[in-house]
């Protein structure tokens, strides 16, 4: 970049650097944009006076631009009489530099508002001598009546200004020989801001002078006043207003630094630090090369990565909203007839999307021929537009800051942010107008001691809802849509008793044909309402009306989509032995809050469970109605006991003849909870992740295929995995890893570090870590994570095919005896017989094809499950004759039973039926002999009577049939049984 050269000449304070190369500029460091700070102010030199232990004198601790001495600016200042000098003369001291010589040291000081704190004539050398910079006034002498045209003046003629305030004083003083010190004694004592208009600055030899505005503000605040910030301004110019409040400002961060300081004698550097703590970024530019030079705090406030910037114009108003860009524009290509100073407001897209407002104050340095030649600027931090003592501003700061509101909630606190603190309210409620009743959407202060006791006694939630039958008031004032005023001392109903007793505003909120709300401002002191008062809060009402309207219809499109995205998904998930679930789902955070993103977990049968994930293409009811459907037919493919990759292949031909233009992407995951064997089918979606017990994480290699609704004969294929105990399994969505910033493969490098950190113990918890920053989302976020602890008791299975012969059910009964006695079910055997007795018979009769019976054990729970190939499910008859011999099969199932009911699986269905068991504790090494003999079974049917349906000949024959199957062995014709238990 092309370097200042004379630009910066022409900026006293700057220092020109030396020639180099033109390359893209780099953020400058705290010198130079210091530097920069203080010459957009006008101000040549900076000095920091900070108060001795003693409190006898102040000493110079720091100092910025060019010489102090230069300007009578001595080492040290007294600012108490005693007898070696009077207060406000110098006193130089060794560690000092010379102060000048012939000041002067009887200064009366600033006790005195008659002759001004200098009055006695400058010695030889003197460099600050009396100057007039005001044309056309004539003055007669030291601390004489001034004149000018139009006006008398009298007294010292200064300007002072508290901290945070200015008041239209007299015009500043000039200052004479000797005045600097002075000066700092009086901003020091008075504890008031002191501007001087002019002081002649003479050279070192006794040349010519030039007048210069000089400036004290005191550091600190009223009864501990630490020291002084004095500037010294720029020759031919005095501080504006603008200046003077930015130095006002830059005093109150000097002071917050000094407070900090353990050694106030020898503090360390204030004038930079005070610059980072007040976060003001600056900039300087030449126009028409397109470069400019920025510091770290510009660039943060714009949030450029320092390291990323590549000091050029263009790149700082990509960040700009477009319809700030003009603006802009005018300051970086200013004309001849741009004037020296401006400020302007202007907005901003952060890369994180969030919108923020900024400050900017530019001064213009012009060449001799009027050219412009060098901006200096600096910008500041500006949540909304700055509320000024005008109407007009106030209005302009309410418009932009209700133009960002979208929600009820933010038109509340803005409406609070523009009346209590700007009116010196004590009290600012808004509410909505919901046919009879107002909805109370702020109150400020929100305790419910501040508020009516009607307004306690309606408390639902948050806010209390206010009838308006009640307040004959505001009734009166939303029927006739005028605001009313009630002064100090007037008669109101109890409703409105305790809000404005010092007086009370009462704004309804015009929208269209109708009012949508009303306001309410109190005070407790007695206020007067002034006219431009009364047509600011009118104006307001307009505005807020309109917004509140906008944002009502806002939240009602919000609640819709929140109410179609949460009815997509599950409502809760479900609980699984041997794991823990946790989802969390996050919509984006821009227009229609609904998305495409779903997740599900399935619980399926035999201790398995599906867990899926998946992402439609777009954000829009029609992505959301499509990712509903895409959930409800994933999940009816796996209940119905489908492989993965055969759920994922008919949900992937479902999309494809559904006929639109949206494909989806689906990671399926099938978990066996029993022995943790996993497997996965991903459809174009994101690898899962793991995290296993030692911590470590990895990216499963799943082979993918394609997005579902592309291809109708696609092919997906399995990945199997085997799952240890204490690992955690993550599904994610791109919302969560990928952005316009960032890339896939970093951000799914920053989960895998997110899922190595989180502690496992706590599933949710660790969700709520992988989410991270509740900030700005592109696109909407799913996330699922399933803990594996493993099963605690595993549960002991047996199995036995039926095949179809006439004497099929009494092997089935058999098999189930046989199964019980080794499992120790004694109690419960009988009832176990008869069901599985039932269920058997019905299989057998009803259905065609094989027919396997299964027991299961776990814990107390004896799962009976009969499979058939027949998809129907069984049916209870209506009516029963009792004549008749059949029909009766599921009403005893349904009374011995706990639970019992039918799922469909791959192929037919399952009729299942669970029985709670007792069994006696286990020895510590039980005996063999232990087992009873496989002929006490025919001991036991007979005396348990079975003589419901099945006939004594069949018990009566049970021991003879036994033994022929024993002599036989047991023959292919017979059956097959399948045993499985711990090992």
């Amino acid at each position: 970049m092309p370097h200042d050269g004379d630009a910066r000449a022409a900026a006293p304070g700057l220092r020109a650097p030396g020639n180099g190369d033109s390359g893209p500029s780099r953020p400058t460091r705290e010198p130079a944009a210091r530097e920069r700070v203080l010459a957009f102010a006008g101000v040549v030199l900076a000095a920091v006076y900070v108060r001795s232990e003693d409190g006898a004198e102040l000493r110079r601790v720091e100092a910025a631009g060019l010489e102090p001495e230069r300007y009578g600016l001595a080492g040290r200042v007294r600012v108490s009489t005693g007898s070696t000098g009077s207060a406000g003369s110098a006193v130089t001291g060794a560690d000092d530099s010379a102060a000048g010589a012939g000041a002067d040291s009887s200064a009366s000081g600033p006790e005195t508002d008659q002759g001004g704190p200098g009055t006695g004539p400058g010695g030889a050398g003197t460099d600050l001598r009396r100057a007039e910079t005001d044309p056309g006034r004539a003055a007669t002498g030291p601390g004489r009546a001034e004149t000018g045209p139009g006006r008398a003046a009298t007294g010292p003629g200064r300007t002072e200004t508290g901290p945070g305030r200015t008041e239209a004083a007299p015009p500043p003083r000039v200052a004479g020989a000797g005045d600097g010190g002075a000066v700092v004694v009086e901003a020091y004592r008075g504890g008031r801001a002191v501007w001087v208009r002019g002081a002649v600055a003479g050279g070192r030899e006794g040349g010519g002078g030039v007048s210069v505005p000089l400036g004290a503000l005191p550091l600190g605040a009223a009864g501990g006043w630490l020291g002084c910030l004095v500037v010294v301004g720029e020759a031919g110019e005095g501080f504006g207003s603008e200046q003077r409040e930015f130095l006002e400002r830059y005093a109150e961060a000097v002071a917050g630094r000094l407070r900090g300081e353990a050694d106030r004698s020898a503090p360390s550097p204030l004038l930079d630090s005070a610059l980072r703590a007040m976060g003001v970024g600056s900039f300087a530019l030449t126009p028409g090369t397109g470069l400019v030079e920025t510091d770290p705090a510009l660039l943060e406030l714009v949030g450029i990565p320092e390291d990323g910037f590549d000091g050029k114009t263009d790149t700082l108003l990509s960040y700009s909203v477009p319809e700030d860009v003009p603006a802009l524009m005018s300051v970086i290509e200013p004309s001849a007839q741009t004037p020296g100073r401006r400020e302007l407001e202007f907005r901003i897209r952060r890369p994180t999307g969030e919108l923020c407002w900024l400050r900017l104050g530019c001064r213009l340095l012009k060449a001799p021929d009027g050219a412009p030649q060098r901006v200096l600027g600096v910008v500041t931090a500006a949540p909304v537009l700055r509320r000024g003592a005008s109407d007009v501003a106030r209005i302009q700061w309410l418009t932009a800051a209700l133009d960002d509101a979208t929600t009820v909630r933010d038109v509340s606190r803005v409406v609070v942010a523009a009346l209590r603190e700007p009116l010196g309210a004590d009290r600012v409620a808004l509410a909505e107008l919901l046919e009879d009743r107002l909805a109370v959407t702020v109150l400020d202060p929100p305790a419910a001691a501040s508020w009516p006791e009607l307004w306690r006694s309606e408390w639902r939630s948050e806010w209390p809802d206010a009838p308006v039958g009640a307040l004959p008031t505001l009734q009166a004032a939303l029927r006739d849509g005028r605001m009313s005023l009630w002064p100090a001392g007037a008669v109101l109903e109890p409703g409105l008793a305790g809000i404005g007793p010092g007086g009370l505003a009462v704004l309804p909120l015009p929208a269209k044909s109708r009012v949508a709300g009303v306001c309410l401002v109190g005070w407790d002191a007695p206020h007067e309402f002034a006219p431009e008062e009364r047509a600011l809060l009118t104006a307001t009402a307009g505005l807020v009306g309109q917004a509140l309207k906008r944002a009502h219809a806002y939240d009602a499109e919000q609640e819709l989509a929140t109410m179609l995205q949460r009815s997509l998904l599950p409502r809760r998930l479900p609980r699984l032995p041997g794991g823990t679930a946790v989802a969390r789902y996050l919509p984006a955070r821009r227009g229609l809050q609904v998305g495409g993103d779903w997740y599900d977990v399935i619980a399926l049968s035999e201790g398995k469970v599906a867990l899926v994930i998946g992402d439609v293409q777009g954000h829009s009811a029609g992505a959301a109605t499509i990712m509903g459907q895409m959930r409800t037919a994933v999940r009816a493919y796996a209940v119905e006991g489908h492989p993965p990759d055969v759920v994922v292949a008919h949900a992937n031909r479902l999309l494809v003849g559904m006929e639109t233009d949206l494909f989806a992407t689906c990671c399926y995951v099938e978990l066996d909870m029993e022995e943790g064997n996993a497997l996965f089918v991903r459809a174009g979606h994101l690898s899962p992740l793991v995290r296993h017990p030692d911590g470590g994480t990895e990216e499963i290699a799943v082979e993918g295929g394609l997005p579902l609704g592309v291809l109708a004969e696609a092919d997906f294929p399995l990945t199997a995995l085997a799952l240890a105990p204490g690992s955690v399994l993550a599904l994610v969505t791109d919302g969560l890893v990928e952005s316009a910033e960032l890339h896939l493969d970093e951000g799914m490098r920053l989960v895998r570090e997110a899922l190595a950190a989180a502690d496992p113990a706590d599933p949710g918890r660790m969700a709520d870590e992988l989410l991270g920053e509740a900030g700005r989302r592109e696109d909407d976020v799913a996330l699922l994570l399933l803990r594996y602890d493993g099963m605690r008791v595993r549960p002991v299975r047996a199995g036995w095919v039926v095949w179809r012969l006439p004497d099929a059910v009494m092997h089935a009964r058999r098999f189930c005896a046989r199964t019980l006695r080794s499992w120790d079910v004694v109690a419960e055997a009988d009832t176990v017989l008869l069901v599985v007795s039932e269920l058997v018979t019905n299989a057998l009769v009803h259905t065609q094809g094989p027919v396997r019976v299964d027991l299961t054990l776990a814990a107390d729970r004896l799962r009976v499950t009969v499979s058939d190939s027949s998809p129907r499910s069984p049916a209870k008859p209506v009516v029963v004759d009792w004549e008749s011999t059949g029909g009766r099969g599921l009403f005893l199932v349904e009374a011995l039973s706990t639970a019992w009911g039918s799922v469909p699986v791959g192929g037919g269905k399952q009729v299942w039926s669970e029985i709670v068991v007792s069994r006696p504790q286990p020895e510590p090494d039980p005996p063999k002999e232990a087992e009873p003999a496989p002929r006490a079974e025919p001991e036991r049917e007979r005396q348990s009577g079975w003589g419901l349906g099945w006939g004594i000949s069949r018990n009566r024959d049970r021991n003879r049939e036994r033994n022929r199957d024993r002599s036989r062995g047991r023959g292919p014709g017979r059956g097959r049984s399948e045993e499985r238990g711990p090992r």
